[in-house]
This record gives C-alpha cells, sequence and structure tokens, in this order.
C-alpha cells in the first residue's frame, strides 16, 4: 500500500509564504513524478507544479516566479515552497505522484494525498 501524506498547510496574509510537505511511503520501487495539484471552492482541480524524477520541473502559467517545487527522492519527499502568495491561492492543495510500485511492474499508478488547506487573506 502507498500513502501521500501532506502537511504545512495554514493561514497566511497576502504576501506571506509558506512551505508544504509530502512524504510517500509505503512499497515503493520508482517514484517517477511527483507533483501538487490544488482545489479551490467551486472549481476544478487544477497543476500547480510537477518535478520528475530526473529533477525535470514544470509549473502552471500562475505560480511561475512565486513557487518552487523540490524532492528528495531517497526520502520520498516532495516539497512546494511558496512566496508572495495571494488571495487566489486558496485552496485545497493536494499531493500527487506516479509510482512504480515493485521492481517487476509494467506500469505504474497515480496517488494522492487527501489534501492541506491553504488560505491566503488579504
Amino acid at each position: 500500500q502507498v500513502q501521500l501524506v501532506e502537511s504545512g498547510g495554514g493561514l497566511v496574509q497576502a504576501g506571506g509564504s509558506l512551505t508544504l510537505s509530502c512524504a510517500a511511503s509505503g512499497s515503493i520501487n520508482r517514484l517517477n513524478r511527483m507533483g501538487w495539484y490544488r482545489q479551490a471552492p467551486g472549481k476544478q482541480r487544477e497543476l500547480v507544479a510537477a518535478i520528475t524524477n530526473g529533477g525535470n520541473t514544470d509549473y502552471a502559467y500562475f505560480v511561475k516566479g512565486r513557487f518552487t517545487i523540490s524532492s528528495d527522492n531517497p526520502k520520498k519527499m516532495v516539497y512546494l515552497q511558496m512566496n508572495s502568495l495571494k488571495p487566489e491561492d486558496t485552496a485545497v492543495y493536494y499531493c500527487n505522484a506516479d509510482i512504480r510500485r515493485f521492481l517487476w511492474d509494467r506500469s505504474s499508478s497515480i496517488y494522492w494525498g487527501q489534501g492541506t488547506q491553504v488560505t491566503v487573506s488579504s
């Protein structure tokens, strides 16, 4: 079984910073890609940032220059450093991972954390 557990959410004023962390645990042979998504009330879940096993990153246009994704592969952790936060960044942030569980698996699967609330006050 695989678990993704997020931490680090909270309430912050506009212009402030937060760092989210996500820990993956369980039977994991390879973390292909990890990322952060968010979902605001009444809106669809959207990609915020992602990072591959090789360190390639991808950012949504609305966080470029403000958010930084990083990972620690041996520890199976992914982080999201969020700076210059805006009220529109308020959402539940979800950790996402593309994981191959066993060496003999021919394909990988997508896993989700339960989410952590980020609230930015104006």
